[in-house]
């Protein structure tokens, strides 16, 4: 893929989050671009999220490391990041303020593909307010031009 340049894709993504004992199931389809920049590679799209008017702008952010970067824009801001078997902090800026909050990746695959250009992105991770753990969450991302 060439620098920089832009490739529109369709972007899937399913999440499952366990909280509290109890599973929930989101999933959703969009058109979104990927563009290289560097070694990284950026996955760009746009999330409606429950609760919040304007659809917030995603980037998921594929370091040559094998680390990954999930970050939020707009009202809901955040920079998850995600790396296999550590423990990670961040901060999560909502319009009621800032919360630190910690990812700990307990498995990570991101697989690449050239004819047809597309890709997956698989994210196990427990996510952390605190010393509370706020939940398990399974996240899978695949996109084709």
């Amino acid at each position: 893929m060439e620098e920089r340049k832009s490739i529109p894709v369709v972007i899937k993504v399913k999440t499952e989050v366990f909280q509290q004992n109890e599973l929930k199931e989101y999933f959703f389809e969009e058109e979104g671009q990927v563009v290289r920049i560097g070694e990284a590679l950026y996955i760009r799209y746009n999330e409606v999220m429950e609760g919040i008017e304007q659809p917030v702008p995603v980037t998921m952010k594929i370091l040559p490391d094998g680390s990954v970067q999930l970050i939020r824009a707009g009202e809901v801001r955040m920079r998850l990041k995600f790396d296999y078997q550590k423990e990670l902090e961040t901060n999560y800026q909502t319009p009621f303020g800032t919360m630190g909050i910690r990812t700990f990746t307990n498995n990570i695959r991101v697989s690449l593909k050239d004819r047809p250009f597309s890709g997956n992105i698989l994210i196990d991770y427990d996510l952390y307010g605190g010393e509370e753990k706020l939940g398990v969450y399974h996240l899978e991302l695949s996109f084709t031009a």
